[in-house]
């Protein structure tokens, strides 16, 4: 079979669909067991050193060889996939591309088109994706479950993180998938509470850092949401197809996640938020609406290489801790 590699989450029911393999680009750059080489091998070919890392992650596993095709998302994601887009056309990469509607008048239509265009590129129609997407409501309600034991202090905010990114495209099996999630499920549910003085959520893109996590639990903090992440699972009970991707907060404007923020602050009980931003990302831009908007403290951090935290960071977000903890009292 075929593998197929997209550059954000796309509607991966259509890929199923198509008697293919989905493969996060994404995810092959950063578990990898030495991502630098990624971005060493894409300046190598040229790409500018102040260009997102991530971007240098999705050139290099596609030039590495490790999908048949490219579908990259030009709209809903990442502008510099555009020029991405052109530079694998120019390299004969079998890429065609996928834009969620930025507008919200005749969204649906619209998403129902880009949908029904790309089934047809790969050979098949939107009809048996709306039959097949049946297949994974099981997994993915089993992943909802995930994040209410992580809202009840019984998986971890890594562990949360992990099996939600890897959701976007199942590792490939979403059979194998579902068979190694009812067997965590199983174990979490007969966990003892995770014993924490705060209670923090992320937003904003999956952090590149490797050991934020580790790093915020040794302090004492339970990382009871993670929005993005929980998005690329694809919450959304509805069962058009359309519909559920309608739902899914993260290509849309930011109206559309402030809401989601907002509502699951006061779900979880959440004292604080880390807003995420990757260097050179246009996202920077909407930390001035999240700040302005969101109902508790916020505090914004940054990341470009794939590593540790930086000393800087971590004095900055223990005092965000302390802060946090004092406001608590």
């Amino acid at each position: 079979m075929k593998k197929v590699g997209f550059t954000t989450t796309i509607p991966v029911e259509i890929i199923f669909a198509a008697n293919l393999i989905p493969v996060d680009l994404n995810n092959i750059f950063i578990t990898d067991n030495n991502p630098h080489t990624f971005i060493d091998f894409a300046e190598q070919e040229g790409l500018p050193r102040n260009t997102c890392n991530w971007i240098k992650g999705i050139y290099t596993s596609v030039m590495q060889n490790s999908v048949d095709k490219v579908i990259s998302v030009t709209g809903g994601d990442c502008s510099n996939n555009h020029a991405l887009t052109e530079i694998f056309r120019a390299e004969g990469i079998d890429v065609t591309t996928f834009n969620y509607p930025y507008e919200n008048k005749s969204r649906y239509v619209s998403l129902k088109s880009e949908m029904s265009l790309l089934a047809a590129e790969l050979g098949t129609d939107l009809d048996t994706v709306q039959k097949f997407q049946e297949n994974l409501q099981g997994v993915r309600s089993k992943l909802k479950r995930l994040d209410e034991l992580t809202v009840e202090n019984k998986v971890s905010g890594f562990e949360n993180h992990l099996w939600l990114v890897s959701s976007t495209d199942f590792n490939g099996d979403y059979l194998s998938f579902e068979d190694n999630l009812i067997a965590f499920l199983d174990e979490a549910q007969r966990r003892e509470e995770i014993k924490n003085n705060l209670r923090i959520g992320f937003v904003g893109v999956p952090p590149i850092f490797t050991d934020l996590y580790e790093f915020l639990e040794n302090k004492g903090v339970h990382i009871a949401f993670n929005e993005v992440q929980r998005q690329f699972s694809i919450i959304s009970e509805k069962r058009d197809i359309v519909e559920k991707y309608l739902d899914y907060t993260y290509p849309y404007d930011i109206s559309c996640r402030i809401e989601d923020i907002n509502r699951e602050i006061k779900k979880r009980k959440l004292d604080g938020i880390i807003h995420y931003v990757q260097s050179f990302c246009y996202r920077q831009l909407q930390d001035l609406i999240i700040k302005r908007e969101i109902e508790v403290p916020v505090i914004t951090i940054e990341g470009n290489e794939p590593g540790g935290v930086d000393a800087r960071t971590k004095i900055r977000l223990e005092s965000f801790i302390e802060m946090l903890e004092e406001r608590k009292k």
